[in-house]
């Protein structure tokens, strides 16, 4: 029993740690036509938005779909960063994670 809860305690250590990591993650991530720039935390907390040409240049469905791509990889690139650091401070590596 003593050994369970000190594993239990050694687990919730490590995934406090990879949440600080997350926090302290941030990166920039532009769409696939270059039109949009998202920072965002590894915990997915979108930190700016940047239009990188001029507005009246763009239609609007153009840059609606230049954010929803930009912002899909950004979310994308957390879950693998997440994955990435859980894997490195558990030594999980959880199919489907990754």
């Amino acid at each position: 029993m003593l050994d369970k809860l000190k594993a239990l305690m050694e687990t919730q250590k490590k995934m406090q740690e990879i949440k600080r990591q997350l926090d302290n993650t941030v990166f920039e991530i532009v769409s696939s036509d270059g039109l949009i720039k998202l920072t965002m935390s590894g915990t997915q907390e979108l930190k700016d938005i940047r239009i990188q040409g001029e507005i009246k240049e763009v239609e609007k469905s153009a840059l609606e779909k230049a954010f929803k791509d930009a912002y899909n990889r950004a979310i994308k690139r957390c879950q693998d960063i997440a994955a990435q650091n859980l894997k490195d401070i558990t030594g999980l590596n959880i199919p489907g994670l990754m």
